[in-house]
């Protein structure tokens, strides 16, 4: 089984690929997209609200629960009238599926990582919004994991257009 994925590179497009699709819960992963990786609590706190402002007001989706496989916590939890908003850190991607199964259909993850963020995509039957940038100083880590995730792409998913 496929899963529908497209590409992306700027977080500007990201309603519009929301837009008619029927979403109503996306899980987004934290780094870069919301915060750069080595960036402190304050920009993260900035990155989730902003991301939170373009998202809730251009789109019907109901939950975003934003994910991490890293330690890093978000200083506090936005309210968002009519959206429910959640935060899971060290989230074990793709290996852990629990915290996501009672969350509403249909849903999207958005990552920049097939290996993580389109594994769980897969893994639970959702759209991949796949995150890329063309960013300089991705830490070694992340540019060894999107090096681990390129073969897997095509046996994950299958393009999607607007």
């Amino acid at each position: 089984m496929t899963v529908p994925c497209a590409r992306f590179t700027a977080a500007a497009e990201i309603p519009q690929w929301i837009s008619g699709t029927g979403t109503r819960t996306i899980i987004v992963d934290v780094e870069p997209l919301i915060a750069f990786w080595d960036t402190g609590p304050s920009a993260l706190q900035a990155g989730v609200a902003g991301f939170l402002d373009q998202v809730t007001a251009a789109t019907t989706v109901r939950h975003i629960l934003f994910a991490t496989n890293s330690a890093r916590n978000l200083p506090a939890l936005p309210v968002v009238p009519g959206t429910g908003v959640g935060y899971l850190t060290s989230a074990r991607k793709p290996v852990r599926t629990a915290p996501y199964r009672d969350l509403p259909r249909p849903g999207m993850v958005i990552g920049d990582q097939v290996a993580t963020d389109g594994a769980l995509a897969w893994r639970l039957g959702c759209f991949f919004l796949h995150y890329c940038p063309d960013l300089p100083g991705i830490p070694l880590g992340p540019r060894l994991m999107r090096a681990l995730g390129r073969p897997m792409q095509q046996f994950l998913f299958r393009t999607a257009g607007l």
